[in-house]
Order: C-alpha cells, then structure tokens, then sequence
C-alpha cells in the first residue's frame, strides 16, 4: 500500500511539471528556423533518401567489373531413361538398329563457376554516369535545402512584418482612445457634437477588427513555421528577430559570374551526364572480352543408396574447363545508331538550357538589385514620410483639443497616417523579399544554415 501511496505521488508530481516544460515558450532566431527546417524537411530528407539510393546504385554498377563466383548443386531423378537407336554392327547384329537406354536413373553434380569481366567500355562507362549521378544527389539536398531556407525566411519576414503591424494598430488605438476621451469633454462643455463622437467609436471599432484579424494573421503565420519546423502546433513560439534586422552581410554588388549557384551547378552536371550517356551507347560498339571456369564433380548412380557408402560403384567423375570469350558486335539494326542521335540532342538540349539559364539568372540578379536598391530608399522614405504624418496628426489633434478646426479635418489626417503606415509596412516587407532574392541567387542564403 505503501508503495502505492508513493508511486501515485511521484505521477501527481510529474503532471504540473510535465505540463510546465510542453508549455514552455520557444524563442526562435531567423536563422534558428532555417537550421532546424532545412534538418526536418520532408523535400531534404527524400533527397537524401535518394542519395542513399544513388550510393547503392553506383554499387550496383561497379558490381559487373567484379569477379561473379557461382557454386550449384543439383540431384537428379530420371525416372523414364532416355533411349537412342545405335548400329547393330556395334554388338555383332550388322544391318540392324537397337534401342539402347543413355544415363543412370540418378545423377547429381556439383559445380564451381567463376566469370571475370577483363574488359567492357560499357560498363566502365556505367560506373562513372553512376558517379556523376551521385554528385547530382549532392546539388538537389542542397537545392532543397536552399529552397526551404527561402521559405521560412520569407514566412519569418512576413510574422515580423504582422508584428510591427500590430504595434502601429495598437498605438492608434491608444491615440484614438485619447481623442475619445477628449471628445467626451468637449460635449459635456458643450462645445463638442454626438455625431464627432460617433465618428471616433466608429473608427475605433475598425481599428480593433484590425488588430484582432492581425493577430490572427500572425497565429497563422506561427502555425506555417511550427508545421515547417516540425514542431507540435500547441508549442509558444516567440520570434526574437525584428523586422529592422538586416540579412546581407554587406552592400550587394553586381555579379556577372554564377557558377556557384546550385542551378547552375544542376545544369552542368546534366550536360555533363549526358555527355557520359553518349559515351556509353557508343561504348556499345567497342569489343568485350570476359573470362570464365568451371569446375565440376558428377556422380551417376542406379541405385540411391550407393550415394551413401564408400562400395565401388559409388564414383564421381571430375571435369573442369575455363573460357575466354571476345564479343564483337557486328549488326544490331541501327538500334544504336538511334540511340546516339537522342543522347545528342539531349546534349545539345542541355546546353542550350544552360546557357539560357545563366543569361536568365544574370537579368534577374540585376533586377532583383535594382529592386533591393529602390526598396532600401523606399523604406527610408517611407519611415520619414510615417514620422510626418504622425507629426502632421499630432498638430492636427492638438488644434481640435483647442477647437481651432472640426473632427472632420482630424479625420482626415487620421486616415492619411493610417495611409502613411500601410505604405511603411508594405515597403518593409519587400525590402526583405528583395534580400532573400538576391541571397537566393547569389548562394549568400546557406549563411542562414550555419
């Protein structure tokens, strides 16, 4: 009972401790995200599986350069022997042919066969395009890596964003909950009207529908990077970065040379792949030549259970043989020559693809750094221009507290602040999205994997 008593304790205490550690909040940095996603994405960890299969795939094709040992055993039963009409001359009966019975009602045979490949282009072939392949698996995890790195990043920008948003809602709200004040002065000095009143309950209203769709809007955003994470959806996540946290290292300049880019370096590999594919239907063509033995006990028997005892009519015959074979193709209908003209073209697809895509990553790269220039000034602009209305709406509510203008004009300024923040926050967000372009073009996003 005793021990009863004490193990149902020790549970009641585990609950409220286990509770507090699920409940924990997670404070996660942008690059936090990306190291812990890149890890658990579904998209990297097929890439790697397929890795892991190019691995065995590669064995597979170094396996036919390597010496192939077979040993068999088999035991057989004829249970109706086989029969062949000889010349009666051969047991003194000339001009007559005998039924004569071949073979022993039981046989058995045990065989020892090696073969060794000394030379085949075509396999030699196979093993490099395996090699290359490999290398290929390298550049789609990291693709994939780079691809998911991007998501999160834009999805972390986006929650930043909703959070700043949220902050400039919420002092609206704490300056129109002043003027409501305000304006419920001025009516009961009577100087004040109902319907200025109204107006600002009106506004309030609008602006506590955004705060909450806001903050619904950054629970969903929370939700699209716990679920990229991989993380339980009821776990607090607090994002520590703010949106005013630049990503580039430095100043981005003008490429002209993409080599480092994992497109890029896709592309190459499949010309390249293509290359060794010709190679190896033409490799077709060339002479094999391959070696190979056998070694070999028979035994025939009429009666089974002499396989069993050492009498002498238990014998075994042994015979042994090895070959050396040249294959020399001669004619296969053109079947080749097909084949080749594809690979060709294929070759030729390839490159025509690759030096379209490096044409279309320096045209994007140039644009995407137009795009980040003009959105660096614009969030500069855009910060100057937010601080003026707040200062213009300032003046304006000071004026209305002193009754020099009407609620219509405050509500006016009001609305060009609303504006005014709108365009800031637009103005944020593409800031980021145009850093994350050009670090996804210029390969400066695996910084956020380190």
């Amino acid at each position: 009972m005793k021990h009863l008593i004490l193990s149902v304790s020790i549970c009641l205490l585990c609950i409220p401790l286990t509770f507090a550690q699920s409940t924990k909040t997670i404070r996660l940095s942008l690059k936090d995200c990306v190291k812990q996603a890149v890890e658990k994405n579904v998209n990297v960890q097929t890439a790697k599986i397929d890795k892991e299969i190019g691995k065995e795939k590669k064995n597979e094709a170094s396996a036919s350069l390597y010496p192939k040992i077979d040993l068999k055993t088999n035991f057989t039963d004829n249970v109706k022997l086989q029969k062949i009409m000889i010349d009666g001359a051969l047991v003194g009966s000339p001009g007559t042919e005998i039924p004569f019975t071949m073979g022993s009602q039981y046989s058995a045979t045990e065989v020892l066969s090696i073969s060794q490949t000394i030379y085949n282009q075509t396999a030699i072939t196979a093993l490099k395009l395996a090699k290359k392949a490999n290398e290929t698996y390298d550049l789609n995890i990291r693709k994939s890596r780079e691809d998911v790195g991007v998501q999160v990043a834009k999805m972390y920008a986006l929650a930043q964003t909703t959070i700043e948003q949220q902050k400039l809602i919420e002092s609206n709200i704490d300056r129109s909950e002043r003027l409501k004040k305000i304006t419920g002065v001025t009516i009961e000095a009577g100087t004040g009207k109902q319907i200025d009143m109204d107006r600002v309950n009106v506004n309030l209203e609008n602006m506590y529908t955004q705060l909450s769709n806001s903050k619904a809007a950054y629970e969903q955003q929370l939700n699209t990077i716990k679920y990229l994470l991989q993380l339980p959806l009821d776990t607090p996540v607090e994002l520590t970065d703010t949106v005013g946290t630049e990503l580039l290292s430095a100043q981005p300049i003008l490429l002209n040379d993409f080599s480092s880019n994992v497109n890029i370096q896709l592309l190459e590999s499949q010309k390249q792949i293509n290359s060794l594919n010709k190679k190896y239907i033409n490799a077709g063509y060339l002479p094999s030549l391959s070696l190979s033995g056998q070694a070999a006990y028979q035994g025939q028997q009429n009666k089974f259970s002499t396989y069993f005892n050492n009498s002498s009519d238990n014998k075994w015959y042994s015979y042994a043989n090895f070959t050396v074979t040249l294959a020399i193709p001669v004619f296969d209908g053109f079947e080749r020559r097909s084949k080749a003209r594809q690979a060709e073209m294929d070759y030729r697809k390839s490159e025509v693809t690759l030096n379209d895509t490096k044409e279309s990553l320096s045209m994007n790269y140039r644009n995407a750094l137009n795009t980040y220039n003009n959105n660096k000034t614009s969030v500069k602009r855009q910060k100057q221009n937010l601080s003026l209305a707040e200062k213009v709406y300032q003046e304006t509510s000071l004026k209305y507290k002193e009754g020099v203008i009407t609620m219509s004009n405050l509500l006016q300024d009001e609305t060009s602040l609303s504006n005014a923040q709108d365009s800031y926050l637009t103005a944020l967000y593409n800031f980021k999205d145009s850093e994350l372009k050009i670090m996804s073009l210029n390969g400066e996003i695996n910084s956020l994997m380190q």
